[in-house]
């Protein structure tokens, strides 16, 4: 897509008010220039005139080689689709992968290849990414990591008038804006002085003009050009005004365009509408559409609406078909864009052609959101199909249970499975109904319901068991494997898993193989056994074979299990590596379950604002599996409880409901365990008794970091039962009075409440006001008044108070993210309006304000203000 650069906008004027804008990305170009490439985020409200400084700042940097991608929003969008406009301009090897079908990982990589070799700078801008699918979305993650040392200006462009507070797009945003290589523009409205200096010449009254358009620049030039002696009412009407003089030809040219999409093809727009050349050369005179190249774009998606609601929805239906015939006459193979009009022109044999291989092709691309809705859209058209038969619609319901398992929409992938499961039954297909039924266990298990997916589970195979051994069996005893491991029964665990490795590796699948060995490796974990050679051979395999799903299972547990070790330094790598991957490849319930044991390493190591603000985060993401949900809602429940936070209670209810539904006592057990401590530090002994004890009778006995946290708690609370099982080195010593040894463990390990926990046993000063202290620095208020109380019953006199005026790394213990609140706080910023600049939602904003306030020791937002203004605390 070949853009012309525009000296002047739509009606012949200078650009206005966007001198300031111009000159940061003339700054960032020349840091690009020297090698210090730059993701710059452009957003502003539709028609705020992105593509109108781009297209100008073009003009300013003529020795640069500039490539445009752009996104469309008409239809579920083929994945990678900018990439592929890059690729129709740079040509080369980028080119050749994506006409031989390469994989995505290829495509980046050639991509960023060429835009970063020697030369003049390369400026690539990728338009309207609110309309991004997930690939696309990858691929600026990646570009923004790889951008350090490169000659490149990358400039992304969406609007931020219509993001919802959950909303995909805000959270990639937001990933992107904390990359050292990222920068953000925002554009705002015209003044009343531009839109004056704008209507200066016309008959139009330009405070009316102003009033109605809010200087919205897309509008005030559409009313302009129009020539209208009044205001109208809307955009839409100046747009509709401009195209009423149109000949027949033209006219339906404009309407097939507009249903065909933001830009197409000029040789496709001539073949659907059946009109000749003169009527495009009518329509670029008339402004509505312009030239790139060979193509024909709108000048904005506002125009585009405006002539699509005008058709009248009975002609609809007859114009997306010309489109669709003409897109299979040029050869396209755009399965995303034909199964849309497909649908618009209510052709169900095309769309059951086309969409269920859009989404295939978008599932390989690892763009799994673009491929549900594909499947989904296949579906509705398979409940009305004469002749489909019942075991095609069965496997379309398998795959879209697949990739919604991928999104962690657990509740709908469970419908699909039942959906699939009754057609299966209905045909008398054991083999597939038994792989439908492994799929469902797996559902119910990320739903809380763990009796039903064991049961599940062993219904599987013994489903499988009397047909010849293949994948779906060795998949049925992997699944099967993992339900025992979870209950804590981890020799029958070990024994399912190996006899899904026997068949898998019979059978060539490695992606169970993987499974399997990983399962064994926390089983054996648990045990006591050698596990970390058989995770890191499940992890080899998965990466090898770019099984996403697998590798994101192997990094999730690699890590886990190492932090469950408390072996922190080892399993940050895994973090690191297990986060790029999953979110590059769109594995969302493998991401967040990484973010989940994020929060409990941070806890642990006494970063209890960054476990705070990363559990609420996922929390805040658009509604997390509930057994997604059940480890950040613990950790806020526990943090806050420590805090003395009167919402503690809310969080801990929540994941105690959670956590009892799964029968797990790898979920039942920290949730007990951070109950019983809420109850100890409120004073009410009876209950914390009754939680510890609970958490006991959950607990896996094999496991001693488990166990040794259930017999210390057992003793913290004052229970007469003795521990039944093998425990932890540092509680070892704990329990046996050897205090100053467990607290130099938990030390040496890096966990510093645990080590004060443990000094609160001592009778002596010097370790209690140690504790005070460590319990201070974390924000431990209610652990801190029970020191004060321990050390004031020795009769120790001059006990600190308070918080000490120096904390690690900032005067006022703020994290990074609360110092970027409180600066907006100082700017009078609304909630809302931090939430938006800042990528979070407003729940989390409102934590961070009043952690805020707490730390400066401000009633409200004014007097923080006035606080950090006194303390020098902002430039």
């Amino acid at each position: 897509m070949a853009h012309a650069a525009m000296m002047t906008d739509t009606v012949g004027m200078e650009l206005l008010e966007r001198e300031a804008s111009l000159a940061v990305l003339a700054g960032y170009a020349t840091e690009a220039r020297h090698g210090d490439g730059r993701l710059v985020v452009l957003g502003g409200e539709a028609g705020v005139g992105k593509t109108a400084l781009l297209e100008w700042f073009q003009r300013d940097l003529p020795d640069a080689r500039w490539s445009w991608g752009a996104c469309d929003g008409l239809f579920t969008p083929r994945p990678l689709g900018p990439l592929y406009d890059l690729a129709d301009q740079l040509g080369g090897e980028l080119l050749d992968l994506c006409d031989r079908g390469a994989n995505r990982d290829e495509l980046f990589r050639a991509l960023l290849r060429q835009v970063s070799g020697p030369g003049p700078l390369n400026v690539v801008v990728v338009e309207d990414v609110h309309w991004a699918d997930e690939a696309t979305m990858d691929l600026l993650r990646l570009a923004g990591r790889r951008l350090r040392e490169a000659r490149v200006l990358l400039v992304v462009t969406f609007r931020d008038d219509d993001l919802a507070t959950n909303d995909q797009l805000r959270v990639a945003l937001g990933e992107l804006a904390r990359q050292r290589s990222t920068r953000r523009i925002s554009l705002t409205a015209l003044s009343a002085g531009a839109v004056q200096e704008l209507a200066s010449g016309s008959d139009l009254k330009a405070a009316a003009l102003y009033q109605l358009t809010g200087g919205n620049p897309f509008y005030v030039t559409e009313v302009l050009r129009a020539g209208m002696a009044e205001v109208p009412a809307s955009a839409r009407d100046a747009v509709l005004a401009r195209a009423a003089g149109l000949s027949a030809d033209a006219r339906q040219l404009l309407e097939v365009a507009a249903l065909t999409g933001a830009r197409v093809n000029a040789g496709l727009l001539e073949a659907a509408a059946g009109c000749p050349p003169a009527a495009v050369d009518e329509l670029l005179a008339c402004g509505l559409l312009a030239a790139d190249g060979g193509w024909l774009r709108f000048r904005h998606e506002i125009a585009r609406l405006a002539v699509e609601q005008a058709i009248p929805a009975r002609r609809r239906a007859a114009i997306h078909g010309q489109i669709l015939a003409a897109l299979r006459s040029s050869g396209s193979q755009d399965e995303a864009q034909m199964a849309f009009h497909a649908e618009e022109a209510d052709d169900v044999a095309a769309v059951l052609r086309y969409a269920p291989a859009a989404a295939r092709r978008a599932a390989a691309l690892a763009s799994h959101r673009e491929a549900v809705a594909q499947f989904e859209r296949a579906l509705r058209f398979a409940a009305g199909a004469s002749g489909l038969q019942s075991v095609t619609v069965a496997g379309l319901y398998d795959e879209l249970a697949a990739e919604l398992t991928l999104l962690d929409r657990a509740e709908q992938a469970a419908e699909a499975c039942k959906h699939a499961l009754e057609l299966w039954r209905a045909a008398g297909d054991r083999l597939r109904e038994g792989d439908t039924t492994r799929r469902l266990s797996c559902a119910l298990w990320h739903l809380c319901r763990g009796e039903e997916a064991g049961a599940a589970a062993a219904a599987a195979v013994a489903l499988l068991e009397p047909l010849p051994p293949g994948i779906e069996l060795a998949q049925a005893y992997a699944e099967l494997a993992s339900r025992s491991m979870v209950l804590g029964r981890h020799e029958a665990a070990i024994e399912n898993a190996r006899r899904a490795q026997s068949i898998a590796e019979q059978a060539g699948a490695p992606a169970v193989i993987s499974d399997a060995l990983n399962t064994e490796a926390i089983s054996a974990s648990v045990l006591g056994w050698e596990w970390a050679g058989l995770m890191d051979r499940a992890l080899r395999i998965a990466l090898a074979g770019d099984l996403q799903a697998a590798a994101g299972r192997a990094y999730c547990n690699y890590y886990a299990t190492l932090c469950a070790a408390k072996r922190f330094a080892e399993a940050e790598p895994l973090y690191v590596d297990g986060i790029a991957y999953c979110d590059d490849h769109d594995i969302v319930t493998y991401g967040t379950f990484l973010r989940s044991e994020r929060t409990g390493m941070l806890e642990k190591t006494g970063r209890w604002d960054e476990a705070l603000a990363l559990s609420l985060d996922i929390l805040d993401r658009a509604a997390p599996a509930p057994v997604t949900r059940l480890c950040p809602t613990t950790r806020v429940g526990a943090l806050m409880a420590r805090r003395g936070q009167d919402s503690a209670w809310e969080y801990l209810d929540q994941a105690m409901a959670d956590a009892d539904q799964t029968g797990e006592p790898q979920s039942i057990v920290p949730v007990r365990l951070a109950r019983a401590e809420a109850c100890w530090l409120e004073g009410r002994a009876a209950d914390a008794v009754t939680e510890a004890e609970r958490a006991d009778e959950a607990a896996d006995t094999d496991d001693a970091w488990t166990y040794g946290a259930v017999a210390a708690w057992l003793r913290r609370t004052g229970s007469s039962r003795r521990p039944r099982g093998q425990v932890a080195e540092p509680y070892r010593h704990e329990l046996n009075g050897h205090w100053e040894k467990a607290a130099q463990l938990w030390t040496d390990l890096g966990c510093p409440y645990e080590a004060a926990l443990v000094r609160l046993n001592a009778a002596e000063e010097g370790a209690l006001r140690e504790a005070l202290s460590t319990f201070t620095e974390l924000g431990a208020s209610a652990v801190a008044r029970l020191t004060r109380q321990r050390l004031r019953a020795l009769g120790v006199r001059s006990i600190p108070a308070g918080p000490r005026s120096a904390t690690r790394g900032d005067p006022l213990g703020l994290t990074r993210r609360e110092r970027e609140v409180l600066e907006e706080i100082c700017a009078g910023q609304t909630n809302a309006a931090i939430a938006a600049k800042l990528f979070i939602s407003a729940k989390t904003v409102d934590h961070h304000v009043s952690a805020v306030l707490a730390k400066l020791g401000a009633p409200n937002r004014n007097a923080a203000a006035a606080q950090a203004a006194k303390l020098g605390l902002l430039a």
